[in-house]
């Protein structure tokens, strides 16, 4: 069955998905570029980037919250670990936890890197006005539960 062919709420929802799709990679690529500077991945960037607010953080936690895999977020943090950006520490209170830290380089590096990536977020945001932002983001967030 062809697009033209399908239900109306169908063909409606499957245009707004392309178009979300088609959105999100360009800006992801946009946004992201600036990284390359400093030889880090997106997926690099995210996990320092929530170390960097969020503090240290087991790799459970922090897979959720930048939404990787286990075995994703391994080979990221094993990557970051051999680049001197990261440790890994085991937990006093439990040796079987393991908390993700920032070492002291890495906090200047990211220091240097997530203001520009905010002035990059900004301006890539820049097309729409601050209610669409406020608009679109209270979308996202209502998709986003589902």
């Amino acid at each position: 069955m062809k697009l033209d062919q399908l239900p109306e709420k169908q063909r409606s929802a499957l245009q707004t998905y392309v178009k979300l799709m088609r959105a999100t990679y360009r800006a992801t690529g946009d946004i992201h570029r600036h990284l390359q500077q400093d030889n880090l991945t997106h997926s690099q960037f995210a996990v320092l980037e929530a170390l960097y607010h969020a503090g240290h953080l087991s790799q459970g936690k922090l897979g959720q919250k930048i939404l990787k895999s286990n075995a994703n977020l391994t080979t990221v943090v094993d990557s970051l670990e051999k680049k001197r950006l990261v440790q890994r520490q085991r937990t006093e209170e439990d040796r079987r936890r393991v908390v993700v830290k920032l070492t002291r380089s890495c906090e200047e590096l990211i220091g240097k890197v997530f203001p520009r990536h905010a002035q990059i977020v900004e301006r890539e945001f820049s097309l729409l006005t601050w209610a669409e932002q406020q608009l679109l983001g209270g979308l996202l967030k209502k998709l986003g539960k589902g």
